[in-house]
């Protein structure tokens, strides 16, 4: 069993920052590709920003220049600091990973998610 647990959301007003972490627990042998994705109310959920296990990144085009996703391997974690953040940047943030298990088997895993809410 492998979990994803987000933290650091919240309200913030715009031009803010937040800091959110992902914890991975569980039977972890090795994590690949390490996700942030979001959606807002009535629309898909959509990728944010991702970090290879090699440290390689990349963004959504709106959060270029504001957001940093990066993680410790040592830990099994990941971060997306977020600056100037947007009204339009509110939604429910979600971690994902591939994950494999002590088991030799892999799998995509889900957080629960973290509410960031910007607004004055």
């Amino acid at each position: 069993q492998v979990q994803l647990v987000e933290s650091g959301g919240g309200l913030v007003q715009p031009g803010g920052s937040l800091r959110l972490s992902c914890a991975a627990s569980g039977s972890i042998f090795s994590i690949y590709d390490m996700d942030w994705y979001r959606q807002a109310p009535g629309k898909e959920r959509e990728l944010v920003a991702r970090v290879t296990r090699s440290g390689a990144t990349n963004y959504l085009d709106s959060v270029k220049g504001r957001f940093t996703i990066s993680r410790d391997n040592a830990k099994n974690m990941a971060y997306l600091q977020m600056n100037s953040l947007k009204p339009e940047d509110t939604a429910v943030y979600y971690c994902n990973a591939f994950v494999v298990s002590t088991s030799r088997s892999g799998s995509n895993y889900w957080g629960q998610g973290t509410q960031v809410t910007v607004s004055s």
